[in-house]
């Protein structure tokens, strides 16, 4: 980029060329220090004429001083390139300050050093200083003291050597202004560029370079140039501000080269207050708090405080140390310090107090590095500083908080430096919140600065302050809870979450802990409300809608989460619950906010919890919102699905930014807070023991990544205390039909019992685990369990095998030992007065029901000698009469696995179950030796429910009780449906019907055909081939059709029979049952046509109607009848 002439440009060469005129006979080239005033006037005129046309052309103030910058850099590289003797061809071309250098006259280092003093750009040289090389700098430091030192010398002189000196120590303005680091870029380019020796140049102009750079002999060590020079010019200095400045920035310069080796940090309200001081002096002496002001007090602090970049490499602090104290013993011998007013005390005065201050601290620590401990410190220059620093005693500078807010604003308002930290002591400084308007208006204006989650929730905490105190303005405390909303908003997520955690570390219900003024609390309540509606409304759109509306939500929640967690949360639960479908967006907005889970505190299970006490935080405030939410009001079916789904999804861990899988709510957590109080408190009606089993289940069926090493969280839980609380209630569920008190059993529907069953096994095996690992830590409460489990059903004891192990043995009713083989060392018999003489195989029909692998020992060691038909027949007598008595009290799991106990026994013939034909006149001509076991299983029920129906048994049951009855002979009824459904598959809907005899039926015209219905392999695979030679009718395989035909018959009268039999005669299952029978029936007549003549499907609907009619429930009766008309043959 090169700088073309312009207007100002123009002036700028008009000046100089009339400075130099003036200089006649001579010229700028060879300006002596003295001329400078008589010559130097149309220059700084020129100067202050462009600067006031930018500031009145409405331009920064910064341009200003970015023209002196380039007028500095077009002096000197002028000196430069006359040292140098640059070639105009190779200028042109490679400078770009060329334009406007070329048009200047020669000039001397009187004219640059003379234009810094007059423009007070000391600022502006060193920051174009510091970017040559430390080698460089030297020199233009000798040049510097020489010219200052040079006659005549003012206090002008002393006054531009210091400033540079400091400037130089405070460095670089962090804060440039736009466009000036591309000037000292340039500017540094065009220095190496020139004083790097081209090949090029001519001998003439290298031997005056050489010379040139020679005569200054510079020395390397920039402190020991300044201090020397400094003591030279001491008879110069007649002020005391400018006495009290120089010993002020040799202390400084002392301090920072050999008595700090890092930065010394200091707090935020330290330097808050030191900023504060230095505003107070200069106020009292007419100067007016600006940024700039501010800014550059800043600099001087962070100089004073941080390790120089000049290393001194010659002079050590022994020597620093005794120039100092020599120069400031001179000045208070002359008087200076005595002048001080101690009333009213300077800037410099404060600065050098502070300086001496630091030094004298320094002095004394322990760590003071070697070459002061070689050299020795006499205690005279000690003393030297200890009485400067009385002479400068003068009352304790104290700031006022209304000069406190006003600094601390100006840094947050113009971004100065560390405002982020002046930010935090902003908003934690409640005492500053008296100035109501100034710091409101400053939060207000710049949210920015309070953009981090540390800093909000200090501020929050002043606003929480300001809302419980009194006197406190409604309106002004609704802006300041929005100006903290909206800086909450302008967080990232990660933030959002932080500060969500800080607040609930504050209170669980935000800024709204207290009371506070009404229109506040309504304001609030409105905002909830108009959030979660529109969150609401939003999610009941199509899937992607509600994904892209996620974020929103997210953010909409966080908002008022922000403001009172608990009741943001408590519309979330309320939501979850109670808006259709609604669960399954709630819980993402919360696993989007693990902020809102706070800090993890376990709860005792037996906690009573108070509604008006308040967990500490986290999700122990999340169930206690659900726990009010669920106390309020009774929950419906859909209600109960919504929240066992809404815990589920928040116990599911998600993937975390930071790559790790996190829960909002751990399984622990739901076990304690909604489990183990009701569970505890089973005696009260109001406990719904179906959820909290449900919501056990839940919780056990989490996937749990934790290492195997980890104990079970379930081992948090009371183990052992539940695992008997589920016993209890299970041998509670035992005697679910017995007539017993009011209120004496509660009666659960079978899916609770089953649930429970699955819960109990469960929860047994995860404790099992964990014991079988250490044995010994757990055989106390082991042994307790067991001896509680005495006083319970002995079946039990059974769903907790995996919590025994080896400890104890299977213990039985001791009638089971008489009719199964069982090794002593693994059972032991109990004597139990209701397991009497003849009760062995109630209780092996028991052991049957409890698990597979208990029905698969029973099966194994039962003792029946089949050699003895007696034997059989009393076993089979006897198996007869018990499973009667346990048929009732079966769940539907229990009878299924009776259900294959009682086929194993048929198929092996230890069972056995004559077949009689009740329900046909005639003998069917038919093979169903492959059904005989469904058609035994079906007379063996048949017998069972006619016992059970009968005078004797028809009395131990209730409604209930009968209906569950019928509900299991239905569930064995279908799986006889399906068995037959497997030996007999239905062909497929694209295939022709087939016949009995297993050929395709075709039209009688279609002879030649080839074509006919497929029917599947698993039809064929056991049908009996036959031989060769046979008729061509007897060639093609056989479908068992008509007997299952037979079999579905007999099924169907089986049914009726027994609906006719049970109480009531409207069982429910059994009348479906039927209909199914029926349905199949149909099907399988429509596949296979030849499997039933008209004449047989008349009879068969004759015959069905017949026992049909003995039904009492018309309804029933009418839809069978109708459903028999339709079973019509295909022949017909």
């Amino acid at each position: 980029m090169t700088l073309m002439m312009d207007k100002d440009s123009a002036v700028l060469h008009g000046a100089f060329l009339l400075a130099d005129k003036l200089c006649l006979p001579s010229n700028l080239s060879s300006l002596q220090k003295a001329d400078w005033s008589r010559v130097g006037h149309p220059i700084l005129e020129a100067v202050r004429e462009i600067c006031r046309q930018e500031e009145l052309g409405g331009l920064p103030s910064g341009r200003s001083a970015c023209w002196k910058k380039k007028l500095l850099c077009v002096v000197w590289l002028k000196l430069l390139c006359s040292e140098t003797g640059e070639d105009v061809e190779t200028a042109w071309r490679e400078n770009p300050f060329f334009p406007l250098q070329n048009a200047l006259p020669e000039v001397n280092h009187v004219v640059l050093l003379e234009l810094v003093k007059s423009m007070s750009a000391s600022k502006i040289f060193v920051h174009l200083l510091l970017s040559l090389p430390q080698s460089q700098i030297c020199c233009e430091l000798e040049r510097l003291t020489q010219h200052v030192k040079s006659s005549p010398t003012s206090e002008d002189d002393v006054r531009l050597f210091l400033e540079l000196w400091w400037e130089l120590w405070k460095g670089a303005d962090e804060q440039t202004a736009q466009g000036e680091e591309s000037i000292e870029r340039m500017f540094a380019n065009q220095f190496a560029r020139l004083t790097t020796k081209p090949a090029s140049m001519s001998p003439q102009a290298a031997k005056r370079f050489k010379l040139d750079t020679s005569a200054l002999s510079p020395n390397t060590d920039v402190l020991y140039i300044l201090l020397h020079t400094l003591k030279d010019m001491r008879d110069h200095i007649s002020t005391t501000d400018l006495c009290l400045q120089a010993i002020a920035v040799s202390l400084d310069v002392l301090y920072t080269s050999f008595l700090i080796e890092r930065a010394v940090v200091l707090p935020t309200k330290e330097k808050m207050h030191i900023l504060s001081k230095a505003v107070s002096i200069r106020e009292r002496n007419n100067e007016k708090l600006t940024p700039e002001l501010i800014r550059e007090a800043q600099r001087d602090l962070s100089a004073s405080h941080t390790p120089s970049r000049f290393q001194p490499c010659q002079m050590k602090l022994a020597e620093a140390l005794k120039i100092v104290t020599e120069l400031a013993q001179f000045w208070q011998n002359s008087g200076f310090f005595n002048m001080c007013d101690g009333s009213n005390p300077s800037y410099p005065a404060l600065k050098l107090q502070q300086s001496v201050q630091r030094v004298l601290t320094a002095l004394q620590e322990a760590d003071v590095p070697e070459a002061m401990t070689e050299m020795g410190v006499q205690e005279a220059e000690r003393n030297i500083l200890r009485g400067l620093l009385e002479s400068l005693s003068f009352p304790a500078i104290e700031s006022s908080p209304e000069v406190n807010v006003r600094v601390t604003t100006t840094i947050i308002s113009h971004r100065l430096v560390d405002y982020r930290d002046f930010a935090v002591l902003f908003a934690c400084e409640r005492s500053w919140v008296d100035c109501d308007e100034q710091w409101m208006d400053c939060v207000e204006k710049n949210q920015a600065a309070f953009q981090q989650h540390d800093t909000l929730i200090k501020l929050s905490s002043t606003l929480m302050n300001k809302l419980h105190s009194d006197g406190s303005s409604a309106s002004q405390c609704r802006k300041l809870m929005k100006v903290v909303a909206d800086i909450f908003s302008a967080l990232s997520l990660e933030d959002k979450n932080k500060a969500l955690a800080g607040m609930l570390t504050l209170s669980s219900r935000g800024f709204f802990e207290c009371s506070v003024p009404s229109a506040v609390t309504d304001g609030f309540e409105q905002e909830l409300n108009m959030a979660f509606n529109c969150i609401i409304q939003g999610g009941g759109g199509a899937a992607a809608a509600m994904q892209g509306n996620l974020s929103t939500a997210v953010s909409l929640v966080a908002r008022v989460a922000f403001q009172n967690p608990e009741a943001t949360l408590r519309s979330c639960c309320h939501s979850a619950i109670f808006n259709k479908g609604a669960f399954a967006l709630m819980a993402k907005i919360l696993q989007k906010l693990p902020g809102l889970r706070g800090g993890r505190e376990r709860r005792d299970a037996d906690e009573d919890i108070d509604r008006r006490r308040l967990p500490a935080s986290g999700s122990g405030l999340l169930c206690w919102c659900l726990q009010e939410v669920i106390r309020t009001r009774s929950l419906s079916a859909n209600e109960k699905e919504q929240f066992l789904k809404f815990l589920g999804l928040l116990m599911v861990p998600v993937m975390t930014v930071e790559g790790e899988e996190k829960r909002f709510l751990s399984p622990q957590e739901v076990v304690n807070t909604f489990v183990l109080p009701n569970l505890s408190s089973v005696g009260h009606r109001s406990v719904d023991i179906e959820l909290s089993l449900q919501l056990l289940h839940a919780a056990l069926c989490v996937d749990v990544h934790d290492t195997a090493s980890s104990p079970h969280w379930v081992l948090d839980c009371s183990p052992f205390p539940l695992l008997y609380i589920l016993a209890q209630l299970h041998n509670q569920a035992l005697r679910r039909w017995e007539q017993t008190p009011e209120g004496a059993v509660r009666h659960w529907s079978m899916d609770t019992i089953e649930l429970l069953v699955s819960v109990l096994t469960t929860l047994g095996q995860v404790v099992g685990t964990e014991v079988a690992a250490a044995p010994s830590s757990w055989s106390r409460a082991l042994y307790w369990l067991h001896n509680k489990m005495e006083e319970l059903d002995w079946t039990v004891h059974f769903h907790l095998k995996a919590v025994w192990g080896e400890h104890f043995k299977n213990e039985v009713p001791s009638s089971l030992l008489t009719v199964c083989d069982l090794p002593e060392q693994e059972w032991s018999g109990l004597d139990l007065p209701q397991y009497g003489q003849g009760t062995g195989l109630l209780v092996w029909m028991e052991c049957c029901s409890l698990s597979d692998s208990l029905r698969s020992t029973m099966l194994c060691c039962l003792s029946l000698d089949q050699r003895r038909p007696d034997h059989v027949s009393m076993f089979s007598k006897g198996l007869l009469v018990a499973l009667t008595q346990v048929l009732p009290w079966c769940s539907v799991s229990q009878w299924s696995r009776l259900l294959g106990a009682l086929r194993e026994l048929i198929t092996s013939g230890r069972l056995s179950v004559p077949f009689s034909l009740e329900y046909v006149d005639f003998l069917p001509l038919l093979d169903l030796r492959r059904f005989s076991c469904v058609l035994r299983l079906s007379v063996l029920l048949l017998r069972v429910l006619q016992l059970l129906c009968g005078s004797s048994c028809s009395h131990w049951l209730a409604a209930d009780g009968w209906a569950h009855v019928g509900r299991l002979y239905a569930h064995a009824v279908r799986e006889m449906i399906d068995s037959l459904r497997a030996k007999l598959p239905l062909p497929s809907s694209a295939a022709s019907p087939v016949s009995a005899k297993g050929s395709a039926s075709t039209p009688k015209d279609s002879s030649l055909s080839c074509t006919s219905g497929k029917v599947p392999q698993d039809c064929l695979k056991d049908v009996k081939q036959v031989e060769e030679g046979s008729p061509l009718e007897e060639e093609v395989e056989t479908f068992p059709s008509q007997e299952v035909l037979f079999v579905l018959s007999q099924l169907f009268c089986h049914v009726q029979h027994i609906q006719v039999m049970m109480p009531g005669g409207q069982c429910e299952p059994l009348f479906l049952c039927s209909l199914e029978i029926l349905s199949h029936y149909e099907a399988i007549m429509a596949a296979f046509p030849g499997s039933s003549s008209p004449l047989e499907s008349d009879n068969t609907r004759h015959f069905f109607s017949t026992i049909t009619d003995n039904l009492e429930n018309q309804e029933m009766k009418a839809v069978l009848h109708q459903k028999i008309a339709q079973l019509v043959s295909s022949a017909a």
